[in-house]
């Protein structure tokens, strides 16, 4: 029997789960992650939570465990380019309902959703007053159908709330607004009180870990099943603790802690595992810098970067606008239950890590990874194996190899800590008093977090000063850093074209792999801030910028970055002159009250109104009660073969539409404008656009055969080289299965589900890779396609596969289970016979009736019709 005790705060009184009396002197060893956890199955597992507490617990013996339990959490964060394909999906869902002869009404979100609109916003205009103005105007311009369509949602679907654009990126709105830390809710008649927790279709939902709430990154097929009810389903996770010691120096930045941790973090495996920090420098780290940290948890793959509540937690509550009365019941709560903070608790763990915070050094990340740290003066080095033979213009008027193209401060990861972007105003202060001013081919742009920064940007008096080089605001939104960095300058387009440069990219984001930032930009660097401002000042990254001049002042002196980088005690004297604790509330007020949203048209009817001729909505053939499974014993082809760091931006684009690509040529036909086709991520909900951006970054190889281009394959039976969507349909129109083979960490990076959407409509019944990207994996199976991990040292070079071998897989439905091996024949074109054995990337039994299922939305509809006709 779950115990439960009586909380009263403010003179309201709560129900809450006793985990000090359920666990007695034992609480103390468990990780905070796991008592979080253990509070929410308690209070809503039900008959299972005796089963389920004694799992956890059983934890403690070895740090590890098979156990499953089911994880129910209070909201769900999208935005709105997962959202889009989500809604897609839940529409088509409908129409599959009323079509069977079902109420379509009963698939209806039984948790609170909130919807960010933060991905769309293109920096089409920059160093201009009128920036913001102009680009969100060409955002509603662009983007006008898909809004329509997530009004549609709101109008019809109940709790599912839609921020509009501007009102900023869907992490700092959720820790600078929604965010409860402790949530209070009503159920069966009780007041309850317990850990606020979500779950967020963006790798990095895991940003509010820095202030104690419990989220983590997931595809929109699982999230839209906690929609409607389902628990997400996991092992009791493996935490791994990092204990930080000692403390930050003066002038080192929450960035450079964030590259280091990713840095150190990537060299372990923290696949399907947890991180969490303990230790005595936790305490001496700001909320923002701890949200900073927690940030990049994708990049170096875990599944959360969790932070326990502290005192720092409630000074962040309060300088963010939050109650008196909230503050007081997370303080009181979480002392009450045993998820305070002691920084002299050493819980188990699964494995230790230490890092001395004395020992952090400035940092970038780069040049096309963002585990790979560098220290600040290597950027030179770092990009030398990727020059090619460039033509060298003697005009310093004109950029060379290392011009930076594009410097851009960008990203929740960096932007929604205040002191990072007040150090960059610090800075910019500094250089427009000695006259500096960016390289003419540097396309520079501020696009924060949320519109607050406008406001202590402003108060502080930073934010002409970062206008004056280059730095106003072109937009609340995630801008460059998602890819939607729009055009290069002339100079540098120029210089490409003409010369053959390697033009790069400075940003304060969280990832650089190749033509995310931008189509053309094969190099990237991952920056403070104050880093970003400095080298567009500098115009390049073949320097030392630690030691090299960077300009020259009006009067001729040459101006270093010690000059002009902010103390520590400055930039925090810049925050106290800045801070308003009001400044939150009415500026998202006011972005939400936005009359371009409020007068956009939308239905209200409870089917969608599916339009054919719409390039941007359409059905989808997979939201629907499906085909079956895709298991059994049964020989493939492979369709594509491709090699390790194989990102979900590889695998599904989210930047510009060329006009010359799959993708633009489709769109043309249907009448679109060429110069004008969006962004790949705005493209989401039109299957049949997605479906040909595929594969289409112009760095991945397909190892199939010799200088196969990108986005294409040969088909065996023909020896056609074709558009790898043309591919899988002469496949599937001959009944010929496919495969997908591929290296190390494939699916890294975004969650973005379309990436296993797509492996669906290419027909792949199975991906073989050296192993996974957590939610990936988990995607892949929501679409019912097997996810399998090759033997060691069995990668795709060892496999040496090539178009007309076959591949027989051996993955009966009434075998597959957890980590189960699988037999694999490959039966090569000149008769070569290669056997082995690889295993089911399948962490629990609930993934295993997914893909007997099919798939998760079949899977939804079967148990919401079954549900409907047990109640008649």
């Amino acid at each position: 029997m779950t115990i439960i005790s009586k909380l009263t705060v403010n003179e309201v009184a709560y129900d809450v789960i006793d985990l000090p009396a359920e666990v007695g002197h034992q609480l103390r060893s468990l990780p905070y992650i796991h008592r979080i956890l253990l509070e929410n199955v308690l209070r809503t597992a039900g008959e299972d939570a005796a089963r389920a507490k004694a799992a956890i617990i059983d934890w403690l013996a070895t740090g590890s465990s098979e156990l499953e339990i089911q994880f129910l959490p209070n909201r769900v964060m999208m935005h709105d380019t997962t959202c889009g394909p989500a809604l897609v999906d839940i529409a088509g869902m409908r129409s599959a309902l009323a079509e069977a002869g079902y109420d379509p009404a009963l698939l209806n979100p039984v948790v609170p959703v909130d919807v960010s609109t933060d991905h769309s916003l293109a920096v089409d205009v920059f160093g201009h007053s009128a920036s913001l103005e102009l680009n969100m105007k060409r955002e509603f311009e662009r983007n006008a159908e898909r809004y329509r369509f997530m009004k549609w949602a709101t109008n019809t679907l109940t709790g599912f709330r839609v921020h509009p654009p501007g009102t900023g990126i869907m992490h700092t709105l959720n820790l600078e607004r929604l965010a409860t830390v402790v949530s209070t809710l009503e159920k069966d008649g009780r007041r309850w009180a317990a850990p606020d927790t979500l779950i967020g279709t963006d790798s990095h939902t895991p940003m509010i870990n820095g202030i104690g709430v419990l989220a983590w990154g997931v595809g929109g097929l699982e999230a839209e099943s906690v929609f409607f009810g389902m628990p997400v389903s996991l092992r009791v996770p493996d935490v791994v603790g990092v204990r930080l010691t000692g403390r930050l120096g003066d002038g080192v930045l929450a960035t450079d802690l964030a590259l280091t941790v990713t840095h150190i973090l990537r060299k372990i495996d923290l696949q399907d595992k947890y991180v969490e920090f303990y230790g005595p420098g936790v305490s001496l780290l700001t909320a923002g810098d701890r949200s900073v940290v927690a940030n990049m948890t994708p990049e170096f793959g875990g599944n959360s970067g969790y932070f326990p509540v502290d005192g720092r937690t409630l000074d962040y509550l309060r300088t963010t606008g939050r109650t008196s009365e909230q503050v007081e019941l997370v303080e009181a709560f979480t002392k009450r239950v045993g998820l305070w903070f002691d920084p002299d608790e050493k819980p188990r763990y699964t494995h230790v890590v230490e890092i001395d915070l004395s020992a952090i050094e400035p940092s970038l990340a780069g040049p096309t990874r963002p585990h790979d740290r560098i220290s600040v003066g290597e950027t030179s080095a770092a990009i030398s194996s990727m020059k090619r033979d460039a033509v060298v213009s003697a005009h310093t008027s004109e950029p060379n190899d290392g011009a930076v193209a594009i410097a851009a401060i960008t990203s929740c990861t960096n932007t929604s800590d205040p002191r990072l972007v007040i150090a960059a105003g610090l800075l910019a202060r500094k250089a427009r008093a000695l006259g500096l001013h960016p390289a003419p081919w540097v396309k520079t742009s501020l696009a924060p977090g949320s519109p607050t920064a406008e406001r202590y940007l402003r108060r502080s008096g930073l934010l002409q000063d970062l206008e004056a080089v280059g730095f106003g605001i072109v937009g609340y939104g995630c801008t460059t850093c998602i890819g939607n960095s729009g055009p290069l300058t002339e100079p540098i387009a120029v210089a490409m074209k003409d010369r053959g440069i390697l033009p790069v990219a400075v940003l304060s984001g969280n990832r650089n792999f190749p033509g995310r930032v931008h189509p053309q930009l094969e190099a990237g660097f991952l920056a403070s801030p104050p880093l970003v401002v400095a080298f567009a000042l500098a115009g390049t990254v073949e320097l030392n910028i630690l030691t090299d001049v960077i300009g020259r002042s009006s009067d001729g002196q040459a101006v270093t970055l010690s000059m002009l980088w902010p103390t520590s005690q400055e930039i925090d004297e810049a925050v106290t002159l800045a801070a308003d604790a009001m400044d939150f509330k009415r500026a998202y007020d006011e972005a939400e009250a936005s009359k371009a949203w409020r007068e956009l048209e939308a239905p209200t009817t409870t089917l969608f109104p599916w339009d054919e001729t719409s390039t941007y909505i359409r059905r989808p053939p997979f939201a629907g009660f499906g085909k079956g499974s895709l298991l059994g014993t049964y020989d493939a082809h492979p369709l594509i073969v491709v090699g390790d760091d194989i990102t979900t931006d590889h695998i599904s684009p989210a930047g510009a539409i060329r006009a010359q690509s799959e993708t633009g040529r489709y769109l043309v036909e249907l009448g679109e404008v060429p110069t004008d086709l969006n962004v790949h991520a705005s493209r989401r909900g039109n299957w049949e656009s997605m479906v040909r951006g595929l594969y289409t970054n112009r760095t991945v190889q397909n190892f199939l055969g010799v200088e196969i281009p990108p986005g294409s394959t040969i088909h065996a039976p023909s020896g056609e080289l074709l558009p790898l969507w043309s591919a899988a349909n002469r496949y599937a129109e001959s009944k010929q299965s496919v495969v997908i083979v591929a290296g190390e960490r494939y699916g890294m990076g975004s969650s973005r589900d379309w990436a296993a959407k797509g492996a669906s409509l290419l027909g792949a019944r199975a991906v073989l890779a050296v192993s996974f990207e957590r939610i990936h994996r988990s995607n892949l199976i929501g679409m019912g396609v097997l996810p399998m991990r090759l033997p060691e040292g069995l990668g795709p070079d060892e496999l040496a596969l090539r178009s007309g071998d076959l591949i027989e897989i051996h993955a009966d439905a009434g075998l597959i289970a957890p980590r189960c091996p699988i037999d694999v024949v490959i039966r090569r074109r000149d008769g070569e016979i290669t056997r082995f054995r690889a295993t089911t990337a399948i962490e629990t039994v609930a993934e295993v009736e997914m893909l007997k299922a099919g798939g998760i939305l079949p899977l939804m509809l079967k148990n919401l019709v079954a549900t409907e006709r047990t109640s008649i």
